[in-house]
């Protein structure tokens, strides 16, 4: 029995499944829908992976434990599904800069290669100065040596909007001309990622329109333009009647990639006319029971997928708490729980990261997981909370 904290600081009695392991791992990439699991990196313990530097001071390079960051890729792996790095999941613009960051694809790519696994990349502008103006040109070179690296290194390149562009460019056909010399350099159908300014004040006037239904027919006729070039659009944050209808309006063959984390069960089932597939962190805490409802949905079986997946909702919904963009603390969460199963042999995060949720928050990650069985060792998975929860002061 473990006495879980609650956030009104009271202590419940929980008693920890001991039920074996229910998931198998199977590697086979799913049939029926292309999933992207959008996965954490783990930081490295003896590095000094401080949020902040000294007064007035930028913070201090940020280091990768890169056996335990990989180790997280092949789990994902194991289990059938793509994964997508370099995206904010993995701390980019948060704390991992750019030379890192090609590091990490690098190393991605290379363990991909090994176990046979897939995977996609961000490409953004992140190289250059936030703070300092550049030119459209300046922008295309940044966004060009990262197509290649990804390119490199068998990645799918998921071209992000960047706020350097908004700023560079004004006219609908300086984006169009942009974008169509992107996604011709790239070997693979790409992934357009478009986050609203909702989420990304720089990103207003994308498109070269400050209207945002404006904004969308311009992205729409970028996509129709160059459909057999790419793979499917992301665009955030979108409700699902909104994402529902701008998935409607997409060419035949190119996918609308889901980000949301709480009505993902339905907009992944979809309706009869069309679906959606899936790029999110969602994935990468519940990758066993995710990929046995994925294989339910290969089979034809709609209503075994819906029951199975939506399980993992209130998981879920947890990790992502908070209002607005607060929920960018959910990787605590995921490297946490990554921890706890065994993935990893410690919990040290970027930015020092592992301490932006309160204890309680992640002993109910860690009781909701329990409960579904996510745990391939119960038994380790115990120890180590009763451990965190001791050293955190709340003794066992």
């Amino acid at each position: 029995m473990i006495e879980l904290p609650e956030e009104n600081g009271a202590l419940t009695p929980y008693m920890p499944n001991r039920e074996p392991y229910g998931f198998t791992s199977d590697s086979t990439p799913f049939r029926s829908r292309s999933v992207l699991a959008a996965a954490p990196v783990v930081g490295d313990r003896f590095a000094a992976n401080e949020p902040f530097g000294p007064p007035l001071g930028p913070p201090p390079p940020q280091a990768l434990d890169w056996d335990a960051t990989l180790a997280v890729r092949r789990h994902l792996w194991a289990h059938g599904f793509t994964v997508a790095e370099g995206l904010d999941t993995a701390h980019r613009g948060a704390g991992l800069d750019w030379p890192t960051t090609a590091e990490l694809i690098r190393r991605t790519g290379a363990a991909a290669a090994e176990t046979g696994g897939q995977f996609a990349a961000g490409v953004w502008t992140d190289q250059l100065d936030p703070f300092a103006p550049h030119t459209a040109k300046e922008v295309v070179a940044a966004y060009q040596e990262q197509l290649d690296v990804v390119g490199e290194a068998g990645g799918r390149p998921i071209i992000q909007a960047s706020a350097a562009l908004a700023a560079a460019v004004q006219s609908p056909q300086e984006y169009a001309e942009i974008y169509a010399e992107l996604i011709g350099r790239s070997a693979q159908p790409v992934i357009l990622h478009w986050l609203l300014p909702e989420w990304m004040p720089g990103h207003a006037g994308y498109w070269g329109h400050q209207d945002q239904n404006a904004a969308t027919d311009a992205f729409l006729e970028l996509i129709a333009e160059h459909a057999e070039k790419i793979d499917g659009v992301k665009v955030a944050p979108l409700s699902p009647a909104a994402e529902t209808e701008l998935r409607r309006r997409l060419p035949a063959g190119v996918r609308f990639y889901t980000g949301d984390y709480d009505t993902y069960t339905d907009l992944i089932a979809g309706d009869a006319q069309g679906h959606s597939d899936a790029l999110s962190p969602v994935f990468t805490p519940i990758a066993p029971l995710a990929a046995q409802a994925l294989r339910s949905l290969d089979a034809g079986d709609t209503e075994a997928f819906r029951k199975r997946l939506e399980q993992s909702r209130e998981l879920s919904q947890h990790l992502f708490q908070g209002p607005g963009r607060s929920t960018l603390f959910f990787k605590s969460g995921l490297v946490f729980l990554a921890w706890l199963a065994g993935h990893t042999d410690h919990f040290r995060m970027v930015w020092a990261e592992q301490g932006a949720r309160s204890v309680p928050h992640l002993a109910t990650a860690y009781r909701l997981a329990d409960r579904l069985g996510l745990f391939p060792d119960p038994e380790l998975a115990e120890r180590r909370i009763t451990s965190y929860l001791t050293v955190s002061g709340i003794p066992q």
